[in-house]
């Protein structure tokens, strides 16, 4: 299988067990949250490798975050520790409908502590593909510098990018830079995948297709359009298709969807499958992610998949 590289900020992720404001939540249970994270278990459970960097606080919540992405077949010979800053976390509210209400204490945290040092030792060996998201540039300048260097070296050695906008607003001093930078980044990439929401703010642009050209005329080969529970539009080289999504019988929690969705997209193409077969898995992965209450739990092995895409 693929081996695959991506970087990012794992953080403790504390769930509300009962519905209400986070302010009246008692209790709560314990989980590893990180869009980078997700996407890693997801890979990892459809049998490819991934090696994660990041940089964790020397604190209980940080050894156990290592604990469990090592469990997870996660490599993290790439994950380093800095006594002098935490380890980034987040509550989550309780929905049954809707997007939860998520709070983020990650600001000044070890992982926005990542330089060029972070990736100074790196060995590309080997690797086939490097996934990244709009989330470590919006952490600090260091992170942002670290990120358009993984991007250089991978195109310099060939290896394919793909790029998820995955938005953060409030990590960034305002919309205007967040577009600039994650525009910017975006269209060094070989795969780009926005929501569609997400291409309307970056672009400016308001169809599919406009959203799409963007890109393409960027020089970015394949455009895939998330549209949530309609599924996704995708554009490349000369192809373009939307595919349909997966119906869900009770969403149980949205975050994650967008990761499961570059998980199937990711590990299909990998895999070598058409663009159309790897966008349908793809649509399949985010359906499942959603009736989950953990951002990864709900991540499908290779035998979960093949049943759900067979049953729908």
């Amino acid at each position: 299988m693929s081996k695959i590289l991506t970087i990012g900020e794992p953080m403790a992720l504390f769930v509300a067990q009962q519905e209400g404001a986070l302010k009246d939540v008692e209790h709560f249970s314990r989980f590893v949250a990180g869009a980078e994270v997700n996407f890693s278990i997801g890979m990892v459970r459809l049998e490819h490798q991934v090696t994660y960097i990041t940089k964790l606080g020397d604190d209980p919540f940080g050894k156990q975050i290592e604990e469990f992405l090592q469990q997870n077949g996660i490599d993290t010979s790439y994950a380093t520790y800095d006594a002098n800053y935490f380890t980034g976390m987040q509550w989550k509210q309780k929905v049954t409908t809707g997007d939860p209400q998520v709070f983020s204490l990650r600001r000044n945290s070890a992982a926005s502590h990542m330089d060029l040092n972070t990736i100074a030792e790196l060995n590309w060996h080997g690797f086939d593909h490097i996934h990244l998201t709009g989330i470590p540039p919006a952490l600090s300048a260091g992170c942002r510098q670290v990120v358009y260097e993984l991007i250089k070296q991978a195109r310099e050695k060939g290896v394919q990018i793909s790029y998820d906008p995955n938005l953060r607003p409030g990590l960034w001093p305002d919309k205007a830079e967040m577009a600039s930078v994650v525009n910017d980044l975006a269209c060094l990439a070989d795969i780009v995948i926005p929501g569609i929401e997400e291409g309307k703010l970056l672009t400016g642009k308001e169809t599919v297709q406009e959203i799409a050209d963007a890109y393409h005329a960027a020089g970015v080969k394949t455009v895939v359009i998330k549209l949530g529970a309609e599924g996704a539009y995708t554009s490349s080289e000369g192809q373009q298709f939307y595919t349909p999504g997966f119906r869900v019988e009770k969403v149980v929690d949205t975050v994650g969807a967008g990761d499961g969705f570059a998980v199937g997209l990711v590990s299909a193409l990998l895999e070598g499958l058409s663009l159309q077969e790897a966008v349908r898995r793809a649509a399949a992965i985010g359906a499942l992610a959603v009736m989950s209450p953990g951002d990864n739990d709900g991540l499908p092995t290779r035998k979960g998949l093949s049943a759900f895409m067979a049953q729908k």
